[in-house]
């Protein structure tokens, strides 16, 4: 009994410990990786890590006004001495501001019902250095406009160097001053892309120029920007940041005796301002809702023959301007002449948008036949150059409306019951003979021994059995063991590779980046037996590295990728030509040379 006293004591006095031990091991942080410097409108990845427990929510909205986007999660398995500590990891990316220091602030994360806060993260954003051969410029269709009013936005930027990693940082993107909407791509660029800037997506094109006297390269886009309020607006300047060939180094690679040496270059053009007017009080007609510029409205309508009930498909079409995205449901209720004489549903179909207008479909009906025509629908918008309010309307489209039929009771039964004259008979001669009587039926039990003998039985248990039999043959034919099958993936890498990176010339100008990369990881993985598709950068040059023993050719090998990486997911790229294709093969090349040693 004594000795079962001290035990529950000795319990009693351990547990809080073993308790507070426990919590003690888990670890919550947040933390910035970068093996570069950072420069504005570049992206960095921001972590929040959790050890020794998983997170059950992460609440992010101390950094909201860093506009953070997901960017994956992943968790490890670290093991020191006997003590084993799992690690979960939520990623987010963020764009660098300005020069200067980006203050995180902590975030809170519950793990196992306990609340944790992170530690602050200050980033360092440093100045990039200027240049004359990059030209970055902004312009606006309308410098005066009012609200409502699109404006289009162009920006341009000259390229007189080889440059790549470039990334944007357009601040009118992240206002809240503008609607931001799409324009229709202008035709006779070089070539396009679609990239993201700060989560606006927009269509780069470039094309080819003589700018003083020097052949550049003048990469562009342009969106619509609709003002929200009255009064001046500026348009902060747009920055473009660059890494720019600046000149060559010799090295000691047999293959590679010359590298390209870059530096990180920036770029801003002129702050813009616009003079943003409010749309007149007086004047405002009936049915206005914040149309600003010139449109066109049209309708048609078929049948134009009906009698009173019958379908009528009434077709609207507006148009006349290249902003079509504001245009609403015309108003078929606010029209009297329409209610008045018409039956109009209340569901409405979703408008489509063909050659240039909006289209809208509604089924009417004829409420009585006195109805001659369907009556003007009116469109009421601002037009800005003549600075006042017009209204205009489709044209009357005339309807023949007779009177219903009115159907009786005789019309749907029928004029009467009818009596059959003639009785059934059974005919014995000729084609339609019939043949009555017992000797006629045929025994049709089912019989389990007769039906494994017949033929058409014997065919359906036969096949499934032979076919069964066949692939067994053929698994044991050809069954080969994961070790074959890594020591063949291993072997055959670097041919399979300089084939891919072969068809990555011949390849579409977006896609090249993306194929080189999967031809870059896919060696790496089937060369030293790794998952290609999860391999970063970072894994590529550890993974050679360490297999070669030369941390320069695994320092190459992953510019190579990080270079496509960024090119890819950066607003714009230079591309790929076939002199960093051969650069990409001779580097496959190198590296199965040396892991052969």
């Amino acid at each position: 009994m004594r000795d079962l006293v001290w035990t529950i004591t000795f319990a009693a006095i351990l547990l809080p410990a073993g308790v507070a031990a426990g919590q003690a091991r888990t670890r919550v942080y947040a933390k910035v990786e970068s093996d570069m410097t950072i420069y504005p409108g570049q992206m960095f990845t921001y972590s929040v890590v959790v050890e020794g427990g998983k997170p059950s929510k992460i609440d992010i909205s101390p950094i909201a006004r860093f506009n953070p986007q997901r960017a994956g999660s992943g968790s490890s398995i670290q093991t020191v001495g006997d003590r084993t500590t799992i690690s979960y990891s939520e990623n987010y990316a963020i764009v660098a501001g300005q020069p200067g220091t980006m203050v995180l602030p902590g975030v809170t994360v519950v793990v196992d019902d306990q609340t944790y806060t992170t530690n602050a993260v200050e980033v360092t954003v440093s100045a990039p250095g200027t240049t004359d051969r990059l030209a970055l410029e902004v312009d606006v269709s309308e410098t005066t406009c009012y609200v409502g009013q699109p404006v289009v936005m162009t920006v341009r930027w000259i390229v007189q160097a080889q440059v790549k990693d470039v990334a944007f940082d357009v601040p009118v993107f992240k206002s809240d001053d503008f609607f931001i909407e799409d324009l229709p791509d202008a035709a006779g660029a070089y070539a396009r892309t679609e990239a993201t800037i700060h989560g606006v997506p927009v269509v780069v094109s470039e094309n080819r120029e003589m700018v003083k006297g020097m052949e550049a390269a003048i990469i562009s886009f342009r969106k619509v920007l609709i003002p929200k309020r009255p009064g001046r607006i500026t348009l902060e300047p747009v920055t473009v940041s660059t890494s720019m060939a600046t000149g060559r180094v010799r090295t000691s690679d047999l293959f590679n005796p010359m590298r390209v040496t870059y530096e990180r270059f920036a770029v801003q053009s002129e702050a813009v301002t616009l003079d943003v007017r409010a749309l007149p009080e007086t004047g405002r007609p009936k049915g206005f809702y914040g149309l600003v510029g010139r449109y066109t409205i049209s309708a048609s309508a078929t049948p134009t023959e009906v009698s009173v009930g019958d379908p009528i498909t009434l077709t609207i079409r507006i148009g006349g301007n290249p902003y079509l995205k504001p245009v609403q449901w015309p108003d078929l209720e606010g029209v009297p002449e329409l209610v008045d004489n018409f039956r109009i549903p209340a569901e409405k179909a979703s408008p489509l948008v063909e050659n240039g207008q909006k289209v809208f479909t509604q089924t009417l009906r004829a409420g009585n036949d006195r109805v001659t025509e369907i009556p003007p629908i009116p469109l009421a918008y601002f037009d800005p150059d003549a600075g006042d309010y017009v209204v205009a309307r489709t044209r009357p489209i005339p309807l023949e409306v007779a009177p219903a039929k009115v159907l009786t009771g005789a019309d749907v039964e029928g004029l009467g019951p009818t009596s059959v004259s003639r009785q059934v008979q059974a005919l014995r001669e000729g084609f339609s003979a019939n043949y009555y009587g017992s000797e006629v039926l045929v025994d049709q039990t089912f019989s389990p021994l007769a039906a494994l003998v017949s033929p058409g039985y014997a065919a359906i248990w036969a096949l499934p059995l032979f076919a069964l039999a066949g692939s067994v043959v053929f698994r044991l034919a050809t069954r080969t063991s994961p070790e074959a099958v890594a020591r063949k993936r291993r072997r055959q890498a670097c041919s399979v590779a300089v084939r891919r990176l072969g068809e990555v010339a011949s390849a579409e100008a977006n896609q090249r980046h993306d194929l080189l990369i999967a031809a870059l990881r896919g060696y790496v993985g089937d060369r030293f037996d790794r998952t290609a598709g999860s391999l970063t950068a970072a894994d590529c040059f550890g993974i050679v590295r360490e297999a070669t023993g030369d941390a320069d050719l695994a320092e190459r090998l992953r510019a190579k990728v990080s270079e496509s990486e960024a090119a890819r997911y950066a607003s714009i790229h230079a591309q790929v030509d076939a002199t960093q294709v051969e650069e990409a093969i001779a580097l496959v090349r190198q590296v199965e040379e040396k892991a052969k040693r």
